[in-house]
């Protein structure tokens, strides 16, 4: 049976090898090549992904990444969809499915919204529930930084603090609306937002995510 993550992970590399290599994404300064290279290194070498978060290690995150962005492009969608080698954490369904579910997620949607004439995708209830759990259990961590209180809403009511502070802000949208503005695509993430017009202005110039 089929879970949210290895079906995230085949849609992003469908959609990596139907844009190809030099395609914009929503991550400032990469291409698809360069996301594809992230995927593949976050996987594959966990030696240089620490980087991401341990900052004595981001130089060496961004020469190992920089190597893989090198290789032939068919060659990186290939290792992004196959996944990671079988002695990898990420191998076990279990980790993959806690770690990769919103990180595909949102690195699809970093490449669809970057086209031009994009096309939001349906997303069914089961997984927008699972992004929803996933969400509520992070908020706080990824409103950490927000320089506003910041609620993070349902349609249905149901909400999630992601930062205590007055004047506050809350964020309404679908789960996958807002995952993806939690993660930092305040720009493109379809959600409404209610509060004072300053405290709406200084979340929008402020840092969400990790």
């Amino acid at each position: 049976m089929s879970t949210h993550a290895q079906r995230e992970r085949l849609l992003l590399a469908d959609l990596l090898e139907t844009v190809g290599p030099d395609a914009p994404t929503l991550c400032e300064g990469w291409r698809a090549r360069d996301l594809a290279a992230h995927v593949v290194v976050r996987e594959r070498r966990s030696d240089a992904a620490a980087g991401v978060v341990f900052k004595p290690l981001a130089a060496r995150l961004e020469r190992v990444q920089a190597e893989f962005a090198a290789k032939p492009y068919e060659e990186l969608v290939r290792l992004v969809r196959t996944g990671p080698p079988r002695l990898s954490p990420f191998a076990l369904k279990q980790v993959d499915e806690a770690a990769n579910t919103v990180e595909f997620y949102v690195h699809t949607e970093d490449v669809r919204r970057a086209q031009p004439e994009w096309t939001p995708r349906e997303i069914d209830p089961v997984f927008a529930d699972a992004l929803w759990s996933r969400l509520e259990r992070s908020a706080r961590l990824l409103g950490r930084r927000a320089p506003v209180g910041l609620v993070l809403r349902r349609p249905d009511g149901r909400t999630a603090v992601a930062r205590k502070g007055v004047p506050v802000v809350t964020v309404t949208g679908e789960p996958g609306e807002l995952t993806l503005f939690a993660f930092g695509r305040t720009a493109t993430a379809r959600v409404d937002l209610d509060g004072e017009d300053t405290a709406i202005a200084k979340l929008k110039a402020g840092e969400l995510g990790i």
